[in-house]
C-alpha cells in the first residue's frame, strides 16, 4: 500500500511519519458507518452542542496543531494561530445558525378550497442531503481543510462528513481528524488519504454531495465524475480565480500600490482571493513596480506548486504579450519563489484574454495599463468568473466607480470598494463564490452562514397528521424559529 508523506517547505525534507493510503475496503467501512450514523435525525440543538464540543477540543490542542501545520506548510505560527481560531469560531457560528433556525426555510400554507386549483395544506422544510465528501484545500490547513467550512456547514446541516485529506499536510490532517472525531458520535466523521481514493470517494453510492477546494483541472475532473454517476450528485467546487482589481486615477497612489503588493504576496500568494489582475493608469506603473520589488517571497506549500508557479511565470515572461516589470526577493530555500509583476497594455490584453487571465497560483500579478478608464467598461464584463472584484476610487470618482462596479458585478461573487480581497469574513452576509471557473455553482457560497444551504434538500409534507410532522412544522411553532405562514414571514 502506498503512503502519503509530508514535507517541510522551508527545507524540502520529509516531515512526520508516512500516512498510509486508504484502501477500498476501508473506504467502504467508513461510508457504511456514515450512512448508518443517524446524524440527520438528530435535533438542531444536539448538533449545535456537538459543533461547540469540536471547537473546544480544537482550541484545547491548538499548540500541537499550529506547530505541526507550520512544519508542514511554512505558513508561520502567527498566520496559523489566527486561522485555527477562525476555524473554531466558524464551528461556533454554525452552532448559532442551528439555534436561530431560519436555515430550515420552514414554510406553512394552510388549506384553501377557494384557490384555483384548490390548495391542500402544505408544510415545507429543508432536510439533510446525506453523507458529504469534502476535499481539503492545500493553502488553508485548518479553515478550508479537515475541520474547515465545508465540514462545519455539512455537519451543521445534519450530513455526516468524510474528508479527503490534502497531501501537503498529512500529519496536520491526521491530528485534526483525531480531535474532531473524538468530539462526535461514531461514524459521523471520517477521513481518507491518498490520491486514488479521491476518485472512488466521489463515485461511491453512499456519497450524496461533494465539497471541493483546489485547482481548476482537478476540480473539473471530479465535477465530471460526480455528474457522470448513474445517480448524479451536486458538486460544489471552488477552483481558480484571478480577482480583478480596477484602480481609478484618483486612487493611483503609493499607498494603494503598497496595499496591492501586500495583498498579492500575502501567504506567498497562496490565497484564493489574491489580486492577480490589476487595471491601473499608466502613471501608476512605477509605484506598483517599486512596491513589488520591496516584497519578499517565501516557500510554497509543496514542490509541485513551486514548480508549477515557476513554469507559469517563466512561460509568461517568455511571451511577447507582457513585460516583466518587477521581481521581489527570494530567500532561495526549500520550495521558495519570488514575487513577479508583469505589465501589458489594455489593447493587448483585450485581444489575448484567454492567455492573460490564466491563474498562476502564487505571488504573480499582471497589470493592465489604460489611459482612459471609460475604455474598461467594454472589457470588464468579458472577464472570466472570479471570487472577487475590487474597485479603488477617490471620493470624486464615485459615479464612475459605480459604473465600473456594475460592469464587474456579473463576473464576481463579492464586490469590494477601496479595500483588498485577501481575507474572507465568516458572516451571514459573506458570498464566497462566483461564475465559472471560480466555482462550479455560482448560486452558493462556501463561506458564511448560508454555506449550510448546499447540504440541504427541500421536502413538502402534504396533509400529514400533526403528530407525525417535524417539530419545526408543528402548530404553535414549539421551537420558536422563523417561519413563513401563509406567505407572511414571522414566528407564527
Amino acid at each position: 500500500m502506498t503512503a502519503v508523506q509530508g514535507f517541510n517547505p522551508r527545507t524540502g525534507e520529509a516531515f512526520g511519519a508516512p500516512v498510509p493510503s486508504t484502501s477500498d475496503a476501508e473506504l467502504d467501512a467508513i461510508l457504511t458507518k456514515a450512512a448508518a450514523s443517524g446524524w440527520g435525525a438528530t435535533t438542531s440543538e444536539f448538533r449545535a452542542e456537538a459543533l461547540e464540543r469540536v471547537a473546544d477540543a480544537l482550541d484545547a490542542e491548538s499548540e500541537l496543531l499550529v506547530s505541526t501545520a507550520d512544519s508542514e506548510t511554512a505558513l508561520g505560527v502567527p498566520r496559523l494561530t489566527g486561522e485555527l481560531k477562525r476555524t473554531t469560531n466558524q464551528l461556533r457560528l454554525f452552532a448559532s445558525v442551528l439555534r436561530e433556525g431560519s436555515y430550515l426555510e420552514a414554510t406553512i400554507d394552510t388549506a384553501d378550497a377557494t384557490t384555483v386549483p384548490p390548495r391542500p395544506e402544505l408544510r415545507r422544510i429543508l432536510r439533510p442531503i446525506g453523507p458529504v465528501a469534502v476535499f481539503a484545500a492545500s493553502n488553508f490547513p485548518f479553515a478550508f481543510s479537515v475541520a474547515g467550512g465545508d465540514t462545519a456547514s455539512a455537519l451543521a446541516a445534519g450530513s455526516p462528513v468524510v474528508v479527503k485529506s490534502h497531501p501537503s499536510h498529512p500529519t496536520t490532517s491526521v491530528e485534526t481528524a483525531r480531535i474532531v472525531a473524538s468530539a462526535l458520535p461514531e461514524g459521523v466523521f471520517g477521513i481518507v488519504h491518498g490520491i486514488p481514493v479521491g476518485t472512488k470517494l466521489v463515485q461511491h453510492p453512499a456519497v450524496k454531495a461533494v465539497g471541493f477546494t483546489g485547482s481548476t483541472g482537478g476540480g473539473r475532473a471530479l465535477f465530471d465524475l460526480a455528474s457522470g454517476r448513474p445517480d448524479p450528485i451536486p458538486f460544489y467546487g471552488e477552483l481558480g480565480s484571478v480577482n480583478p482589481t480596477v484602480i481609478l486615477p484618483g486612487a493611483a497612489t503609493e499607498e494603494t500600490a503598497a496595499g496591492f503588493a501586500g495583498s498579492l504576496t500575502m501567504g506567498v500568494g497562496q490565497f484564493c482571493t489574491n489580486p492577480g489582475l490589476v487595471f491601473a493608469p499608466v502613471s501608476m506603473v512605477e509605484a506598483l513596480k517599486a512596491a513589488v520589488v520591496a516584497t519578499q517571497g517565501g516557500p510554497m506549500l509543496n514542490e509541485r506548486m513551486q514548480q508549477g508557479y515557476q513554469s507559469g511565470v517563466d512561460s509568461l515572461a517568455a511571451s511577447d504579450l507582457v513585460e516583466l516589470a518587477a521581481t521581489g526577493g527570494d530567500p532561495a530555500e526549500g520550495f521558495s519563489v519570488a514575487p513577479k509583476l508583469f505589465t501589458t497594455e489594455l489593447k493587448t490584453f483585450a485581444a489575448n484574454q484567454g492567455t492573460l487571465t490564466e491563474e498562476h497560483f502564487g505571488p504573480a500579478g499582471v497589470v493592465v495599463t489604460y489611459t482612459d478608464p471609460e475604455e474598461l467598461l467594454d472589457v470588464l464584463p468579458q472577464l472570466p468568473g472570479s471570487l472577487t472584484a475590487t474597485v479603488h476610487a477617490s471620493s470624486e470618482e464615485h459615479a464612475l466607480a459605480g459604473r465600473i462596479g456594475s460592469a464587474l458585478q456579473p463576473v464576481a461573487g463579492r464586490l469590494i470598494f477601496n479595500a483588498w480581497p485577501t481575507g474572507v469574513a465568516v458572516a451571514w452576509g459573506m458570498q464566497h463564490g462566483g461564475p465559472w471557473p471560480a466555482t462550479t455553482n455560482p448560486l452558493h457560497t462556501s463561506v458564511g452562514s448560508t454555506a449550510i444551504r448546499r447540504w440541504l434538500v427541500p421536502v413538502s409534507y402534504q396533509s400529514w397528521p400533526e403528530e407525525l410532522l417535524p417539530p419545526e412544522l408543528q402548530a404553535g411553532n414549539p421551537l420558536g424559529i422563523p417561519r413563513r405562514f401563509d406567505g407572511v414571514l414571522g414566528t407564527k
